[in-house]
């Protein structure tokens, strides 16, 4: 009987290219005793299904080889690593600068867990305790910079470190980052400008009710939307923040590689 597949599993084609950023060893190095493709499949059903570590299915590596391996990735940086390579091909495809010359940032609230209920705060907005996934995206929608925090902060308190991430990754290509009104303010203005990127607070139509769209804002909407539709990150499952902030590069390799091969690979005339 052949072994079982599920729709997250990842595409011989696929794999040739993500093989290269998941080798931290050889992949015949003999302390391996399961193959890294099988351990990749088994975190994107995780991410996928939002399932707990321990209801992987038995025709996929042990959970704990799965954990403890998905953590070494997202300690190096592997997914980042594919996320900004998947994303400098993805903008020249469309006939862009692979570097964004313009951002969007903002945040959004995710209910805690039992898991993560050591790290998270009452969010007064919310009437909810949880975190905060505080994001920047390029114009695409493709993500560039990421930070968890607890609920209760502030947007304005992680800018000055998103817009450290973002000149670190383009190349000091931003110069324009594009937010709501939670970011506005003369100190969050000024740390933006130490990088070299300037804040533009798009702001709502006085008088306007109900749901806008907002030129700019809603690109970074749709990126969190994207995300959600993974059920592992509807909220927050995890210990650590730095392993919720993974699983998101995790998903937006998902997300950015399958658009790859749809667009660039095999493109439809």
């Amino acid at each position: 009987m052949p072994p079982k597949t599920y729709p997250s599993d990842i595409t011989d084609q696929e794999w040739a290219l993500v093989a290269p950023y998941l080798s931290l060893a050889p992949l015949d190095a003999p302390q391996r005793k399961h193959a890294l493709r099988d351990v990749l499949n088994a975190l994107r059903w995780i991410v996928k299904t939002g399932a707990p570590w321990t209801y992987l299915p038995h025709n996929f590596p042990p959970a704990e080889i799965v954990r403890q391996q998905s953590q070494r990735w997202i300690e190096r940086g592997c997914f980042e690593n594919l996320v900004h390579d998947l994303r400098e091909m993805l903008r020249l495809k469309d006939g862009r600068k692979a570097q964004p010359s313009a951002t969007v940032v903002d945040s959004r609230f995710v209910n805690g867990s039992p898991e993560s209920g050591h790290r998270t705060e009452y969010n007064g907005h919310k009437h909810q305790k949880g975190s905060k996934v505080h994001a920047v995206v390029d114009t695409l929608g493709q993500l560039l910079a990421l930070n968890v925090t607890a609920g209760n902060v502030d947007d304005r308190e992680p800018v000055e470190a998103l817009c450290q991430q973002v000149q670190e990754q383009t190349g000091e290509s931003v110069r324009v980052m594009f937010a709501d009104q939670g970011y506005t303010g003369e100190v969050v203005l000024e740390e933006a400008e130490f990088e070299g990127i300037d804040l533009v607070v798009v702001n709502r139509v006085e008088g306007s009710r109900g749901f806008v769209l907002l030129p700019r804002r809603w690109v970074v909407e749709r990126s969190f939307a994207w995300v959600t539709r993974f059920r592992r990150l509807v909220r927050d499952y995890e210990r650590l923040p730095m392993v919720f902030a993974g699983l998101h590069w995790v998903v937006f390799g998902i997300l950015l590689l399958t658009k790859f091969f749809k667009e660039v690979v095999t493109p439809t005339g």
